[in-house]
């Protein structure tokens, strides 16, 4: 059986081509899209991401923000520093780096986002108006999924899409979406019973479980599409992706997946909020 590697590094490259043009369009109305990152702390792994982050606006020309506060920030400042933000109309765009140090509300910082600047479809009426189909900017990483699907022309109507994990910006969102493409969604989770016999039937697999090579290709059906969207200690996915590549006719690989299309439409959002004000 031919199979499909899922390359997001080349969805990733077709994306940014298309919002450089757009961004060069911008800014001959004066207008260039800005990202404004929030990191609260020192984790060295949320400074690299967000470091990557401001990276990727400028090599597509965009403008980012970095803002770095303290440990000991209090929710009060940095609602404070969100609602700056939410009235600056030369940001287009709001991303709080998760995680905060525990002593946040970090539900209540997310709230605080206005929606119209979003762009990492954090908040709750966000996720809602995704839900209902007509949300402007899901969770990047949903959306990155999603984009891949459409970029490798992957039928979806009808299909038994199973999704596994039900986080609030992976797993639940991922699951709308498919729901709104008219998919047939099984949303699995660390309760679910008989998890191998509900894969064993899936069309389209999404590994969000945070569990590495959790997924064996002894589950699957043959020819399913595997989406990865795990990423765990040693560059290593969700799904056990040498036993998976056997079953499956399509498959993300770990690393240069779901990860560089998760940045990718991050720009994206923050780009067409740019445009829309």
């Amino acid at each position: 059986m031919a199979k499909t590697i899922l390359d997001g590094n080349l969805v990733s490259k077709a994306i940014r081509e298309d919002l450089k043009k757009r961004v060069d369009l911008l800014k001959e109305k004066n207008v260039t899209p800005c990202l404004a990152t929030i990191l609260v702390g020192d984790n060295p792994s949320s400074e690299t991401y967000v470091k990557m982050k401001g990276n990727a606006c400028a090599k597509i020309g965009m403008e980012s923000i970095r803002i770095h506060l303290p440990e000991n920030t209090s929710t009060e400042e940095l609602l404070e520093k969100i609602n700056e933000l939410n009235e600056n109309p030369k940001v287009h765009g709001i991303l709080l780096q998760h995680p905060v140090p525990a002593h946040i509300d970090e539900r209540l910082a997310f709230e605080s986002i206005s929606i119209k600047k979003d762009v990492d479809g954090v908040t709750s009426m966000g996720y809602g108006q995704t839900a209902l189909g007509f949300g402007k900017y899901p969770a990047c990483t949903p959306a990155a999924i999603m984009e891949i699907i459409r970029y490798y022309q992957i039928p979806i109507a009808g299909k038994h899409a199973v999704v596994v994990g039900r986080s609030p910006i992976l797993g639940k969102p991922v699951s709308a979406l498919l729901l709104n493409d008219d998919a047939t969604v099984t949303t699995c989770h660390s309760k679910t019973t008989n998890l191998e016999s509900i894969l064993s039937q899936a069309d389209i697999v999404v590994a969000a479980v945070g569990k590495p090579n959790f997924i064996l290709g002894d589950w699957l059906k043959e020819g399913a599409v595997v989406l990865d969207a795990g990423y765990n200690k040693g560059n290593v996915g969700d799904v056990d992706y040498d036993s998976c590549y056997e079953k499956a006719s399509a498959i993300t690989p770990v690393p240069g997946g779901v990860g560089p299309v998760t940045i990718s439409m991050l720009l994206k959002h923050t780009v067409i909020a740019a445009e829309e004000m």
